[in-house]
């Protein structure tokens, strides 16, 4: 379950889902930093990763862009660069929303 703060870590996920499945925690561990890895792998190699039901790992690509450092009164060039993101399915929406 969540801690105090509201806020919920990899080790409440991993509690939480060994407390419901009864799957000990060491393998739930592995399973769950298995799922990450694998979700991180495919998005480095430009692959989104589609959940049915959850939402979707994307990759976006950012544009590049011209910035300025008021400071030295220089401009500055941001290359286009690839970012992670998290689109949520619509049932997630509607479920985080009620």
């Amino acid at each position: 379950m969540q801690d105090k703060t509201d806020n919920m870590t990899k080790a409440d996920i991993v509690n939480e889902i060994a407390k419901t499945t009864g799957i000990d925690k060491p393998a739930v561990l592995s399973v769950v930093e298995q799922f990450m890895t694998v979700v991180k792998d495919s998005l480095a190699h430009g692959e989104n990763v589609y959940l049915r039901g959850f939402g979707s790992f994307i990759v976006k690509t950012r544009a590049e862009k011209t910035a300025r450092n008021i400071s030295k009164n220089t401009t500055l060039i941001i290359p286009s660069h690839n970012i992670p993101a998290f689109k949520p399915a619509n049932s997630f929406k509607d479920e985080v929303a009620k």
